[in-house]
């Protein structure tokens, strides 16, 4: 049997782009497949710009937690395609072995006889074809990009949707306003299906969401009213709903935004009928959650060794302008527990806003180092990523590579040993991950 890449680079061929935002190719041959997304389990399907992994990650730690198994569908990867699937088993997932992959793979292709179809979208086959065949007591799901015409969307009936905040990104492909994305993020609800809506950074988004769910008949549940809310008192988490209240751990994955996160995953939960699931499973969950790539220290591995002695090495996949907001927040957090200087090793793809992402770090990062994201032909030259934080008020430069990043901040006189935050990309996060020997897992 071929293997998964070489079957992939078969798949290349069948479109010739890499996004092109439809139902219908994968409608055709999900159908051709004996439609696996109609032998699912119930599925929580989980939409928005930002924190919708993070949300994904606290729902199956809780889960298992309690007991239950959660099959799982994100991307993109850090590492290798095996992470975006991942299947679910009493006591703890794992992701998808090479053999079932390439196997699922080869029955797409046989089954697409060579007819146009993106990558992502005979992928999402594929992953719904083994999702199918495992038994689990939910699949947890996670829109590819925007979500109306998003090829995860071949789902009539979710047993909850759920969407994460939202911002600006992928205009190319979703519209360059915050309604516009709003308006396709909103394509997942369902009539009769609970509609979960995180706390949004934006009123036109809530508005939008809260329009849409009720004009498709979708059951809204919004965060800051009678359905449910989420806030941090004493060092706690404290949800609450019309039923409950817990009083809970905080989460362990770092950053205000992971209360909302957090919050949010338990309210979809228990829209999808886990109401059940007791504070026990919920404190676990919490304590245990991980999320790779996502303000991840690093404290152990090939480049962690590289630091300054006495610094704090730190990663984090966040790319567009809210993204950068939100890592910049969680950064002066971290800066208000211990402060030392903060460095930052960015890389940038070119189809971000580079200028809107770094300007969440003025006055916050005392130098910048640019880097390239080698293998990718969409990256951002470092040179370039210099020029545009020097422009906006940064001290930067550049290293050919994070190594040569990490030994240009022992170059640097500062007073304390500083924290060292790579971030930028997912892309880079996924190299990282590689060259320290700590991929996910």
């Amino acid at each position: 049997m071929d293997s998964s890449d070489a079957l992939m680079a078969r798949f290349l061929a069948l479109h010739p782009r890499t996004i092109d935002l439809s139902l219908g190719r994968i409608e055709g041959l999900l159908a051709k497949l004996n439609h696996p997304e109609r032998r699912l389990p119930p599925v929580i399907h989980v939409a928005g710009t930002n924190g919708k992994g993070s949300t994904i990650a606290f729902m199956r730690a809780i889960l298992e937690a309690g007991g239950l198994s959660a099959h799982v569908y994100t991307s993109p990867h850090l590492v290798r395609f095996h992470e975006r699937i991942r299947l679910g088993a009493i006591g703890g997932g794992q992701f998808v072995a090479e053999d079932r992959l390439a196997d699922a793979f080869a029955r797409c292709e046989a089954a697409n006889r060579g007819d146009p179809i993106t990558v992502f979208e005979i992928t999402t086959a594929a992953a719904l074809l083994l999702f199918s065949e495992a038994p689990a007591d939910v699949l947890l799901l996670e829109v590819g990009l925007g979500g109306r015409v998003d090829a995860t969307n071949v789902i009539d009936r979710p047993a909850a949707a759920v969407v994460t905040p939202i911002g600006r990104d992928h205009a190319e492909y979703l519209g360059d306003t915050v309604e516009a994305v709003a308006g396709e993020k909103a394509g997942i609800f369902k009539r009769g299906c609970p509609a979960v809506i995180a706390a949004q950074d934006y009123a036109e988004a809530d508005s939008v969401l809260c329009r849409h769910a009720e004009s498709v008949g979708a059951t809204p549940i919004l965060v800051g009213n009678q359905d449910f809310s989420v806030h941090e008192e004493s060092g706690r988490l404290v949800f609450q709903d019309e039923t409950d209240l817990f009083d809970l751990p905080k989460p362990r994955l770092i950053g205000r935004h992971q209360l909302t996160n957090a919050g949010t995953a338990i309210a979809a939960l228990r829209a999808a009928g886990f109401g059940d699931i007791g504070t026990a499973a919920l404190e676990t969950g919490l304590r245990q959650v991980d999320w790779p790539g996502r303000l991840q220290r690093l404290s152990r591995g090939h480049l962690s060794a590289l630091v300054p002695v006495g610094s704090e090495l730190w990663l984090d996949g966040g790319h567009n302008i809210d993204g950068g907001r939100i890592l910049a927040a969680a950064a002066a957090d971290l800066g208000e527990r211990s402060d030392v200087p903060l460095v930052l090793i960015v890389g940038l793809l070119g189809t971000k806003d580079a200028e809107g992402f770094l300007r969440n770090f003025v006055g916050l990062s005392r130098a910048l180092i640019a880097v390239p994201i080698a293998g990718q032909m969409a990256a951002r030259p470092a040179e370039e990523v210099a020029e545009i934080a020097s422009s906006v008020g940064l001290s930067a430069r550049t290293a050919p590579s994070v190594e040569a990043a990490l030994a240009l901040v022992g170059d640097i006189a500062f007073e304390r040993p500083p924290r060292i935050l790579i971030c930028g990309s997912l892309y880079l996060a996924g190299a990282v991950l590689t060259a320290n020997g700590t991929p996910p897992t």
